[in-house]
């Protein structure tokens, strides 16, 4: 192996892990809320709602996998769905109202208020997302976003945004995943370990704009 491959290796590999712990050094408090308003909002009945485009399409679908099945914990199946994955409804929906109301349009149908949708772009700029957004916050449904960069027209039409502040999809990508599993990993904790944690706010029949930290996002 050539010393400039050897570099190159190394250079992505020390890129990665710096903005990795900068992005959960940075966001650790935000992601305990997130991952607690999930928590309530499926205790209260509710669902978790994916979507995003080409690779994040494939990180929807892979976290929702991990709420269906299993993350680490054993316990009962979660509802995650994937907006991505339904390919007669994408393509029906994209041939008969044009591909910016894939997603919105499945929101409609499939959401409702509590839920939870999580949209998932390194730009944040998606007219599809965008549209899946501004469908949600009509519902009365969580929005949060898993975002690169600044956030672009995203980060406005969410509740919650997690910004990765790099502008190399791939890396941003990389953090993305690692967000989600370490949601997925507290939303077991909330639900199964450590119930006591949302207990005040399932008992008091609360709504999710109730929970500290929410209002005013």
């Amino acid at each position: 192996m050539s010393q400039e491959v050897l570099e190159m290796i190394g250079s992505y590999g020390q890129e990665g892990a710096v903005l990795r712990e900068t992005f959960f050094a940075e966001n650790a408090a935000r992601i305990e809320e997130i991952a607690r308003l999930m928590a309530v909002s499926l205790a209260d009945g509710g669902k978790i709602l994916y979507c995003g485009n080409g690779g994040s399409a494939a990180d929807s679908q892979h976290l929702a996998a991990e709420l269906v099945n299993r993350f680490q914990l054993e316990r009962p199946p979660l509802p995650g769905i994937a907006l991505t994955t339904d390919t007669s409804a994408l393509t029906a929906i994209g041939n008969d109202y044009g591909f910016d109301q894939v997603f919105r349009k499945q929101v409609q149908g499939l959401g409702k208020r509590g839920d939870v949708l999580v949209a998932i772009s390194t730009s944040g700029n998606s007219e599809n997302l965008v549209q899946a957004l501004k469908a949600a916050a009509d519902m009365g449904m969580v929005r949060v976003g898993l975002l690169g960069g600044d956030g672009g027209e995203m980060a406005h039409l969410c509740q919650h945004a997690l910004l990765v502040p790099s502008k190399s999809t791939p890396l941003v990508q990389e953090v993305h995943i690692a967000a989600g599993h370490m949601l997925c990993k507290l939303i077991d904790y909330f639900l199964f370990e450590n119930v006591a944690e949302i207990t005040e706010y399932i008992r008091m029949g609360a709504s999710l704009e109730t929970i500290p930290g929410q209002e005013g996002e």
